[in-house]
């Protein structure tokens, strides 16, 4: 899959691919053919970055009720040709969630595509999981003969319907087709499970690979030889000889993390930065100095995973390098050190967004720090970032920094918030959204009644109920 174009965040397109509370504001404003064309844009092409981790199926969802959308659009989608020629999941994934959403709201027009997808659809696996929590029993009950037909009655189609059947995420079809009384759909589906469960106790009971011997040489080998054969084995290594290794061994695994070969030597960085072993910080250094890119690499890991005072001391002395190890000791001082900190961290905020931009990775844990720290100067980078970024979890992460930060947040940006994809961002804006606002009153007392909210979010929204703001619902 590639990268999805996002549009300026200025633009009603931009703002909705971001799954921005602006974008829903703007869309019910803006002329209602342009909405929609917007809104499909973002359905029929994923905007997401990580589509597994992201959420906005609800989001749409949502704007396709309030604008009275059709689901022609999407039906196309699903049902063109491209369906046949690109099977991957992430094509059709968030057009069927959007669906099962729109379902659960009562648009039988959602769930009647749905089931049709279900039985003719490349990604039938992924429709047949929203059917299985919104449609009622007969509805799944006449999808087993068209999902049963995709798996032809050889051993290689039995055997992969008992690997579907077992690595079912909603088992609710399958439990309901294992009580047919036809011979071709219930007694198949039993003995499918049957073979699942089969299956499953004997990778239980077969080992699992080869196993390093119980010395400390031994599994510094075992991790040269994974290494050797493209499978990174240090952290299991470390592991091993957290288990082994004694106060005798310590020359043995410092030599090894200093000049081993790559995968003991990753191994042995490991093992060293877990035990916060005092060597380590230089042996991290100069791995990242002369190493190659596995033990560079494995190095800054090592030395993401220290928690010590030593950790955080040394990251004030390696903020300032333009390497992955400046980027990791950012991080440390941003999660562990303390407000005399601020001044490196909020530094290194900013140096992160000019050189990498707002989507960087290592904004993560920086936007987290200067939240924690409380660093107010921070607000106008951070709202910057708000604004900006295309990842609606940086974007939630931002706005927590930014209740922390920025005395405005309560009337800014913790209003539009209400309307943003992401739950934990919606839940944060029902605690600290200022009711005075019109919007927020009416916002919050739809959330509460919504069925499809998260407990979460109706649990912030219900704690604000007081003589300020009378939530019947």
């Amino acid at each position: 899959m590639f990268d999805p174009v996002i549009a300026p965040s200025g633009t009603l397109l931009g703002l909705l691919q971001r799954g921005r509370g602006d974008g829903t504001l703007h869309a019910l404003a803006a002329p209602r053919p342009e909405a929609l064309a917007a809104l499909n844009h973002c359905v029929l092409d994923d905007p997401r970055h990580d589509w597994q981790v992201e959420n906005r199926s609800l989001y749409y969802a949502r704007l396709y009720l309030d604008l009275h959308g059709g689901l022609e659009e999407i039906e196309a989608h699903l049902f063109g040709a491209e369906d046949h020629l690109d099977t991957e999941e992430s094509r059709t994934g968030l057009a069927l969630s959007v669906l099962g959403h729109l379902a659960s709201y009562g648009r039988q027009d959602a769930l009647v595509l749905l089931r049709r997808y279900a039985a003719a659809g490349t990604n039938w696996a992924w429709a047949l999981d929203e059917l299985a929590l919104r449609d009622d029993d007969a509805g799944l009950r006449a999808l087993a003969l068209p999902v049963l037909a995709r798996f032809p009655a050889t051993a290689e189609g039995e055997a992969e319907l008992a690997a579907t059947v077992r690595d079912a995420f909603e088992p609710r079809p399958w439990r309901l087709w294992a009580e047919d009384a036809r011979e071709s759909v219930g007694a198949r589906i039993r003995a499918a499970r049957e073979q699942g469960s089969f299956d499953r106790w004997q990778r239980q009971l077969r080992p699992t690979g080869p196993r390093p011997g119980w010395s400390v040489q031994a599994v510094l080998d075992w991790a040269q030889e994974g290494h050797e054969r493209g499978a990174e084995l240090y952290g299991p290594a470390a592991r091993c000889l957290v288990a082994v290794a004694g106060p005798e061994d310590r020359e043995t695994i410092l030599a090894a993390a200093g000049s081993g070969p790559d995968g003991a030597r990753c191994a042995a960085l490991h093992y060293l930065a877990e035990s916060q072993d005092p060597a380590v910080l230089d042996l991290v250094e100069r791995a990242v100095a002369d190493g190659p890119r596995t033990v560079a690499d494995a190095a800054v890991a090592a030395y993401q995973r220290m928690s010590g005072e030593a950790a955080v001391d040394r990251a004030r002395g390696w903020i300032h390098r333009p390497d992955a190890l400046g980027s990791a000791a950012a991080g440390t001082l941003a999660h562990r050190g303390g407000t005399q900190d601020s001044p490196l961290v909020l530094g290194a905020l900013r140096e992160t967004v000019r050189s990498q931009g707002p989507d960087a990775p290592a904004l993560y844990p920086l936007v987290d720090g200067a939240g924690r720290l409380g660093i107010a100067c921070a607000a106008p980078v951070l709202r910057h970032i708000y604004r900006e970024t295309a990842s609606s979890q940086l974007r939630g992460r931002t706005a927590r920094a930014l209740a922390a930060t920025d005395a405005g947040f309560a009337t800014g940006f913790a209003v539009e918030c209400l309307w943003d994809c992401e739950e934990t961002t919606r839940e944060l804006a029902a605690l600290h959204a200022e009711t005075g606002d019109v919007r927020v009153a009416e916002r919050l007392r739809r959330l509460a009644a919504d069925p499809a909210e998260e407990a979460e979010v109706q649990t912030a929204v219900r704690n604000r109920i007081g003589p300020d703001l009378d939530l019947q619902v």
